[in-house]
């Protein structure tokens, strides 16, 4: 049986060749929150191997006979991040300190993964690698629900052109965006930055919306 890739299988999800209106469904993460400037902060780059050492740890567990029960092969899924400050509204654009930035960062798990099986990684992490603190690790079921999302090409710093070309898409589609206390600027990394030129770097930017005049 071939593996199962969401970025394939699911390709309106991930892979979007202009810009969408989506409704996402419910999901299941495990996340890590945290603050500060992703390039310099501890806290980003210790939620990094939280997040890859949990997800591996779930994807290897056949290795030891171990794997839980529906699990099927695939391949881990990208990275992603919910991005904030403490004033509310943050799209994704303005001239903002990232030291002040509020995060989640996160990675989707197959719907096999339940919280008895997290709870099981996580122990195992915690043994193999003592120094990390494994309580920071967390499970989220979250369902996203109606979001607008375009892929950007290029540095992160470009960013904002790639959101205002969405936020024109929104306007002639009779949307508006609907950020709140749970329905964050959210972006999804398809591209490692460690290994892929800035020009080249892909990243799915999605927002969450509602029908212009919605309310809220």
């Amino acid at each position: 049986m071939d593996k199962i890739d969401y970025k394939k299988t699911e390709k309106h999800l991930y892979l979007p060749k202009k810009p969408a209106i989506v409704e996402v469904p419910e999901m299941v993460f495990f996340a890590v929150d945290g603050r500060g400037d992703p390039n310099t902060a501890p806290d980003y780059r210790e939620a990094m191997e939280l997040l890859y050492g949990l997800s591996f740890t779930v994807k290897m567990s056949k290795m030891g006979g171990e794997e839980p029960a529906g699990y099927f092969e695939y391949v881990v899924p990208p990275l992603e991040g919910l991005w904030w400050t403490e004033e509310p509204g943050f799209d994704g654009r303005g001239d903002v300190d990232k030291s002040r930035f509020i995060w989640t960062s996160m990675i989707r798990q197959p719907d096999f993964v339940t919280e008895e099986v997290f709870a099981w990684a996580r122990e195992r992490l915690a043994k193999k690698k003592p120094e990390l603190d494994v309580s920071k690790a967390r499970f989220l079921r979250w369902e996203e629900g109606l979001c607008a999302h375009v892929l950007h090409v290029g540095p992160y710093d470009t960013e904002p052109e790639t959101i205002k070309g969405l936020d024109a898409f929104l306007t002639e589609q009779g949307y508006e965006t609907d950020f709140s206390g749970v329905r964050r600027h959210h972006e999804i990394y398809l591209g490692d930055p460690r290994r892929t030129a800035p020009e080249k770097l892909r990243t799915v930017i999605r927002h969450p919306v509602r029908p212009s005049g919605g309310g809220g």
